[in-house]
């Protein structure tokens, strides 16, 4: 059986002017980037202060998205409506209510989270007793209790029991009472407890001051006002998602890549999986079909949550390539962008797993299927997509030091293939997990770790009229005893061409020990033992092509290789690019070539 999900219409509002509605939008977008801005400032762990790997929204009391916050990152403000919703529906089963003052925390991958990792912290808005909405942040947060340090990396857990702990709509305050025994349960059962704590009480005070500016402009503009304003900027962002896909011509476009899943396991189920996706575009309306996706792996968790990660993975790559605000401007996000958009997913494959289908590790295969449907859409706007993007690795790093955890999460860069126009974009994280690498100066100050280089990797481009971008090479050593794990992909598929361009170069890892010679090791490694002077070597993929590379300008080719970015053989043999020996362009013997 199929799940489709889509977003009801509001109920049309009575005419409001157009000018309350922008200042009401532009109000509600600020109070969800204060919000953000000021969990990153509150936050004890760098992947939120520095990688900025939260979210921060504000929702309606019907689950609607009304604004998120512009630095965080689509999969972590996209999923928020989702958790709300989920939040409602278990309260709900438990008949309990909802009350001004209660705090509400909620991971639960199957009620709208995006995986365990990523805890909410809902706070209610009411204007006198009535409920208006919700103003909530996520983050990821560095352990959650699984059964290897860090909360990635976690790539063997066989259910959703054995990725740490699940709360369900958890009261962690109640009608403004703190529940210590919960607090105490979190802190006895996480490893680096003072860091995920500190940074989960930085979430409920972010969340509070959205509540309270939302209770403030609504006092502004009056209930009755503020809400057509809602519907009327719902509707209006609808309006542009319909224009947008209606220039599309109708038809079905299918596209189909593959993850590597396990590829040092012995069971062909577990490794090199299909993802495919159908588009039907029907006048202003989209369907998107996960049909021919691979089954669930039952006991490995690069499952997806069709709500909260492959629902953001598609809606994200939608809004992206048909409203890109470099053409469009500002956008408005919020629930009317995704109402024309329906998602049939089959239960019980990747994209749509069962409980308890482990669901840990599903960021690289959920960037994955961005990427198909990317590819998808080439078909239907060739000129409004990229060449295939080189996917992301999450590493976790973690030891003890004098008895006190430490664990770090590094998200390591991915790259995007070539587009009408530009070249991809080098080492830079992709799609719906737009996040900040971390600075080097920030890792050595806080952690026993050294990074010996950080650089992009050269030569390996997908060769294209508009090259693909570069990966980078990161080197990581221990300055002391401890422990390593890793979930990534893009080791065995290599990012694919477009037009004409050439394919992208797959990602490698590997491990170096004080003495002796390097291993390549799997885009997925369990928690492995790490000694003093082992060195992580992390090799990021290049992005796939764009166009005919013969029709590149051979002085872009030249200054790619003048920068150290191609070699000369490479602009010989993929571009017809000929480099004489004092490295100037010899323009006779390119067009001789090209010819």
């Amino acid at each position: 059986m199929s799940v489709a999900t889509r977003r009801q219409p509001a109920t049309k509002p009575d005419r409001i002017d157009p000018i309350t509605v922008s200042v009401i939008q532009g109000a509600l977008e600020n109070i969800a980037i204060e919000m953000g801005y000021k969990l990153m400032r509150m936050s004890y762990s760098s992947i939120i202060r520095e990688s900025e790997d939260f979210g921060a929204a504000l929702v309606d009391a019907e689950g609607r998205g009304l604004a998120e916050s512009a630095q965080s990152t689509p999969l972590q403000s996209g999923p928020i409506p989702g958790y709300v919703k989920g939040v409602q529906r278990i309260l709900a089963e438990r008949g309990e209510v909802i009350r001004p003052g209660d705090v509400i925390m909620h991971n639960d991958a199957y009620s709208g989270a995006s995986h365990g990792p990523d805890v909410a912290f809902l706070v209610p808005v009411f204007i006198g007793a009535r409920l208006i909405g919700f103003a909530a942040t996520t983050a990821h947060h560095l352990d959650i209790g699984a059964l290897s340090p860090g909360s990635c990396g976690i790539v063997e857990a066989i259910d959703a029991y054995a990725e740490g702990l699940q709360f369900k709509a958890i009261k962690v305050y109640d009608r403004g009472v703190r529940n210590d025994a919960v607090w105490q349960i979190v802190r006895d059962n996480i490893r680096a407890s003072n860091l995920v704590v500190g940074d989960m009480e930085a979430q409920v005070a972010a969340s509070r001051i959205g509540a309270e500016r939302l209770i403030e402009l609504v006092n502004r503009y009056g209930l009755e006002l503020y809400e057509q304003a809602c519907a009327a900027l719902m509707d209006h962002a609808e309006r542009l998602m319909r224009r947008a896909i209606a220039k599309l011509p109708d038809g079905v476009y299918r596209a189909e890549t593959a993850i590597d899943g396990y590829l040092d396991s012995p069971d062909a189920n577990k490794k090199e999986l299909p993802i495919v996706v159908t588009i039907t575009k029907t006048g202003d309306e989209m369907v998107v079909d996960l049909t021919g996706t691979a089954p669930q792996v039952p006991d490995r968790p690069i499952n997806m949550p069709l709500e909260g990660t492959a629902d953001i993975a598609i809606w994200l790559t939608i809004r992206s390539v048909l409203l890109d605000t470099e053409v469009h401007g500002h956008i408005p996000v919020n629930n009317g962008l995704i109402r024309p958009i329906t998602i049939i997913a089959p239960k019980g494959c990747l994209a749509n797993p069962t409980f308890p289908a482990p669901t840990i590790a599903r960021f690289c295969p959920g960037n994955q299927l961005a990427d198909t449907v990317m590819k998808a859409l080439a078909q239907a706007a060739p000129s409004s997509v990229s060449a295939g993007i080189g996917n992301l690795k999450v590493i976790a790093f973690s030891g003890l030091k004098n008895d006190t955890h430490w664990v770090h999460m590094e998200i390591f860069e991915g790259s995007y293939g070539g587009r009408d126009g530009k070249d991809g974009m080098d080492a830079v994280d992709t799609l719906y997990a737009n996040t900040r690498n971390n600075p080097i100066e920030d890792i050595e100050t806080h952690l026993p770790l050294r990074v010996l280089r950080y650089e992009l990797r050269e030569d390996v481009a997908g060769a294209g009229q508009w090259r693909g971008g570069l990966g980078s090479v990161r080197e990581f050593a221990f300055l002391c005893d401890g422990g390593a794990s890793v979930e990534g992909e893009g080791h065995r598929y290599r990012p694919w061409g477009f037009k004409g361009g050439g394919e992208g170069w797959p990602a490698k890892l590997d491990l170096v020990p004080p003495s002796g010679a390097a291993r390549a090791l799997p885009s997925k490694v369990p928690h492995m033992t790490m000694l003093d002077g082992n060195r992580f070597v992390c090799y990021g993929p290049a992005g796939g092509g764009y166009g005919d590379p013969l029709k590149r300008d051979p002085q872009a080719v030249l200054d790619d290789v003048l920068d150290g970015l191609v070699s000369v053989e490479t602009a010989k043999r993929d571009y017809g690019v000929v480099i004489g020996a004092d490295m100037t362009l010899d323009v006779t013997a390119t067009a001789s070539l090209r010819g």
